[in-house]
């Protein structure tokens, strides 16, 4: 006799337009597609919205600006290197942009998710799964720049405020102003592609 508890257990996976399903609990790297990926996060939006002008600013946009900041504070980051910083949030395509209070209200649950699928993303581009210690510190430097420059061009902080919630950016405001412009789901889309592609084939410029 069938297990009905079986049969009628949770769905725990996403269906993709590309026809792929990514198992939450257990992704596998077999299932993730760039495509994916790019319409996904351009259509996630960063500040749940809450951001000035007629469209979102985008994971997708987020992401680009991140690769790019790190550039600039790492001149020398290598093609692996830049392919992590576009793809460090990559995990939103599927599980969206929780904003970083309502990620400490929940915990660790989220976090572990987060964390299978980043992993399965990376194994799927030919990074290693868990990135060493001075490119999550540079990540984590040019997330924080981004953050600010979303903040305050677009998310009405000030900057005293923006200041004190993620710290002084270590590159000039001009520097990225042109990557805070918000741009619709499908602009962003294929600038991301763009980018990847560009990243592939081993251009290292902005």
């Amino acid at each position: 006799m069938k297990d009905k508890t079986a049969q009628f257990a949770p769905r725990a996976w996403q269906r993709m337009l590309s026809g792929r399903r990514l198992d939450l609990l257990d992704p596998s790297p077999l299932d993730i597609e760039i495509e994916d990926i790019a319409h996904g996060l351009a259509r996630v939006a960063r500040w749940n919205g809450q951001t000035i002008g007629p469209h979102i600013f985008s994971v997708a946009q987020h992401s680009l600006l991140v690769e790019a900041i790190a550039g600039a504070l790492e001149p020398g980051l290598d093609r692996r290197g830049r392919l992590f910083m576009l793809l460090h949030d990559a995990p939103e395509y599927v599980i969206g942009d929780m904003i970083s209070p309502f990620k400490t209200v929940i915990g660790d649950a989220y976090k572990g998710v987060e964390k299978r699928i980043l992993a399965a993303i990376l194994l799927r581009f030919s990074l290693p799964p868990e990135p060493d210690a001075a490119l999550l510190r540079l990540a984590k430097r040019a997330d924080k720049a981004a953050a600010f420059f979303e903040a305050t061009h677009l998310a009405g902080f000030t900057r005293a405020e923006a200041e004190r919630i993620f710290g002084r950016p270590a590159i000039a405001p001009d520097a990225c102003e042109e990557a805070l412009a918000p741009l619709g789901a499908e602009a962003a889309q294929q600038s991301f592609l763009a980018r990847f592609a560009a990243i592939e084939r081993g251009d290292e410029g902005g």
